[in-house]
């Protein structure tokens, strides 16, 4: 004869509690079912699931666990499982497990009950929170705060098309980034991250910086606002704008080099993914002049970008080569992947225009990084209220688990 038992426990946290409880059971004949804990601002939540072999009377079990609970400040309830409850969870084994992921600069309860609310309203069970971000002083101010939760949810995804339109509609109206992943292998198992380069790496687009050098901005502007929005054809926009560049000097690009800064977040993104053991790869549509900096900048692995054309020193307006367009990114991204031995769904592309919604719908997870609406639409993840480092939380990394890593305060 046997009986299923789940217990919980609650109360101050402090060292030994464990070892205190299981003290206890081990003196009784007792399989561990299932056990979780969690520990919120110093207050535990312990609870263990328990087959209780040959044990007629139970009493005794229940009296010593009582005692020893109360001897260490701990409340303690029992809650008999039957067999038709225990068969029934058991039975869930097998169904699909996903990822939400919250990021924003401050959480409030309105974010997580929106994101609850949906997960529910698509029949989807939420099987534990967990926070991902550091521990927040106070007198942060909101721009230099991180914040990220993970929730793991169980249940199929009947309708994602529609799910995912609901996570982006609640990230616009609340100022938050919703994202929903398959919880499998590939997830943990990430090996190739590829960027695009403008207003990605660096928040500028930098064939609109040289246009100003050429006294052109405007015209340059108009027509990369238009290219990365999805309205004009990508090779023959870009063509357009270089031949506009004309008559710039050598040493002007490179004075415009030295003055570009990083966006937020990417140089400690990449530090960090290159200690894991990451490749990353640069696939823009911009200039390899400017990429080559970069690259020599955060050690980047590869490099695909446009060649631009200077002679004696100053720019032709001219590109040689094949443009690197949206379907060259994706090919780029699916070579790399064979040259490195990887499958795609080890793959990340990052990118903001619609340019980059091919190598974003071709990785295993596509990211639209501060984007255009065209592509936040389109991508499967979006980035809008963290910098680049924000990727971080999607992969399921814990600022805790970077204290050798990062020498700066999290």
């Amino acid at each position: 004869m046997s009986q299923v038992l789940l217990i919980n426990v609650s109360g101050d946290d402090r060292p030994g509690i464990t070892v205190a409880l299981t003290e206890v059971l081990a003196q009784y004949d007792v399989t561990i079912l299932d056990i979780g804990q969690a520990v919120i601002h110093d207050q535990l939540a312990w609870g263990m699931l328990v087959r209780l072999h040959g044990m007629a009377n139970d009493g005794p079990l229940y009296r010593d666990v009582l005692l020893r609970a109360h001897d260490l400040g701990l409340s303690v309830r029992f809650t008999p499982v039957s067999n038709g409850q225990y068969a029934r969870w058991a039975g869930g084994h097998g169904r699909p497990r996903h990822v939400v992921t919250l990021l924003s600069r401050e959480l409030s309860a309105a974010h997580l009950e929106a994101a609850a609310r949906l997960i529910a309203g698509h029949g989807l069970n939420i099987d534990r929170i967990e926070r991902l971000s550091g521990r927040s002083a106070l007198e942060r101010s909101s721009e230099e705060r991180r914040a990220a939760i993970e929730l793991t949810v169980r249940g199929n995804v009947d309708e994602p098309r529609a799910m995912r339109a609901s996570l982006l509609r609640i990230g616009q109206e609340l100022e938050v980034d919703i994202a929903i992943q398959a919880d499998d292998i590939y997830r943990r198992n990430r090996r190739l991250v590829c960027f695009d380069m403008d207003s990605t790496l660096i928040p500028v687009e930098i064939i609109d910086e040289i246009a100003r050098l050429a006294g052109v901005g405007e015209q340059v502007a108009a027509i990369t606002a238009r290219a990365m929005a999805g309205e004009l054809d990508f090779a023959t926009s870009f063509r357009a704008r270089v031949r506009l560049l004309r008559g710039v000097r050598q040493s002007s690009l490179d004075a415009l080099a030295r003055r570009v800064a990083l966006t937020e977040g990417a140089e400690r993104l990449i530090g960090i993914l290159k200690a894991l053991g990451y490749r990353i790869a640069i696939l823009s549509g911009g200039f390899t002049w400017f990429a080559e900096h970069l690259k020599q900048q955060l050690d980047i692995d590869y490099v695909y970008a446009n060649e631009l054309v200077i002679d004696n020193g100053t720019v032709t307006g001219e590109v040689a080569g094949t443009v690197v367009d949206g379907e060259r990114k994706a090919a780029l991204l699916r070579e790399l992947a064979d040259r490195e031995g990887i499958s795609l769904a080890q793959t990340i592309a990052v990118g903001d225009g619609a340019n980059d919604l091919p190598m974003l719908s071709a990785a295993g997870l596509g990211v639209a990084f501060h984007a255009k609406p065209l592509v936040r639409e389109r991508a499967s993840h979006a980035i809008g209220t963290l910098g680049l480092d924000g990727l971080l939380y999607l992969l399921g990394v814990r600022d805790h688990e970077l204290v050798s890593i990062v020498r700066q305060p999290l």
